[in-house]
């Protein structure tokens, strides 16, 4: 039995998650451990097992989003008014607790910079505000039912009709940003989403699993979805059987490992033929404030936010590395690159985690990927 085996199957079987594969990649070292079954069909979890990734999408949209800057396609310091008038004159709350009709006028346009940075005001907070039943009821934030999730000119009609928790800029609230910015892209480049992904990241990195949607003829490799009392939450022909009317960039992905670890070599490679070395160092660089951390609280458990992911700013805990970038999912998943190691590590499991907490898997694997 293999390290990373040891590690990881005691929570396979144990009532903790039906199954997982995972993998660990320094240099052409690759170790895939593959635990348990894919859900109700009963099928082994596999190599090739395809798992609603959730919001490590969000790195891959920070990737997209540095190619059509580095094109001259899009601006991060320009408003996203000239693309989304719906925001050209947004509506902030006084404060982030105040009552949905107690606002002030947005001080500063937001830029595509504060959308990417998670500090367009739009998203999750750490603090009660009125806001965040608006945007789980209104734009389907925080569900996986994504193919009920409005078109997107529907979805940015009502997000304008929602007030931003803070001011653009002076704080950092997590997630539908990185919606946002799926359609401030699909606008910029003047295609869908899917089709720009597909385009510029997944065709050339070669994620042919990958994308928002599983067609039939991969059906079988696609797994259930359990919620975090172990509950069937979705099932292979359920919420992605179809392509959604909106394709969601904080957390629609479908992918596998070996989707993940492209994309890692790519960031560890210094884009490779996709990016500038400047744009993945954008990327994997912390760009938050003490006070911002503050403001992401669990979130963010203390590090730093780069472009699309986490960044490892000091060592709090035994997984921690500095300079480690990536993220998790809400459906237990995992994918960070530690560019002082040279790895890629990946873990895809099909449990929701029911809470920004990471769990006992998640930590276990996280300490091997970072000590081993």
């Amino acid at each position: 039995m293999s390290g990373l085996e040891a590690v990881l199957r005691p929570h396979v079987g144990s009532g903790a998650i039906p199954g997982l594969v995972a993998l660990v990649a320094t240099g052409d070292d690759v170790e895939v451990v593959a635990l348990g079954s894919q859900g109700t069909s009963g099928a082994p979890m596999q190599r090739g097992s395809i798992v609603r990734g959730a919001s490590i999408a969000k790195p891959l949209m920070a990737a997209v989003t540095m190619m059509l800057v580095e094109d001259g396609t899009l601006d991060l310091d320009a408003p996203v008014s000239g693309l989304l008038p719906e925001l050209a004159d947004p509506r902030v709350l006084r404060t982030p607790t105040s009552e949905l009709d107690d606002t002030e006028p947005a001080q500063r346009p937001i830029t595509a910079r504060h959308v990417l940075t998670s500090t367009s005001g739009h998203g999750f907070a750490t603090v009660e505000t009125p806001v965040v039943p608006l945007l789980v009821e209104r734009l389907g934030q925080a569900s996986m039912e994504l193919d009920k999730v409005p078109a997107p000119d529907e979805w940015m009609r009502r997000l304008a009709d929602i007030p931003l928790i803070h001011q653009p800029g002076d704080g950092w609230t997590y997630n539908a940003s990185y919606d946002l910015l799926g359609v401030l892209l699909a606008r910029a480049a003047g295609k869908d989403l899917a089709e720009l992904m597909a385009e510029r990241l997944l065709g050339p990195l070669g994620m042919v699993d990958s994308g928002f949607f599983v067609p039939m003829e991969k059906r079988d490799r696609f797994t259930t979805l359990y919620g975090s009392d172990l509950s069937v939450s979705d099932e292979p022909d359920g919420s992605f059987a179809e392509p959604p009317a909106f394709a969601s960039g904080a957390g629609g992905i479908v992918t596998t490992v070996d989707d993940m670890l492209a994309f890692g070599r790519m960031l560890l490679a210094g884009g490779g033929d996709l990016l500038t070395p400047g744009s993945v160092r954008q990327m994997t660089t912390d760009h938050t404030t003490p006070e911002l951390r503050e403001m992401g609280g669990f979130f963010l458990d203390g590090q730093g936010w780069g472009y699309g992911g986490g960044v490892d700013t000091s060592v709090r805990e035994p997984w921690n590395v500095v300079g480690r970038y990536g993220w998790v999912g809400g459906t237990g998943t995992s994918a960070y690159v530690i560019p002082s190691r040279g790895s890629v590590n990946v873990l895809l499991t099909q449990v929701e985690l029911g809470s920004p907490e990471s769990t006992a898997v998640l930590e276990a694997f996280w300490t091997h990927a970072a000590t081993a």
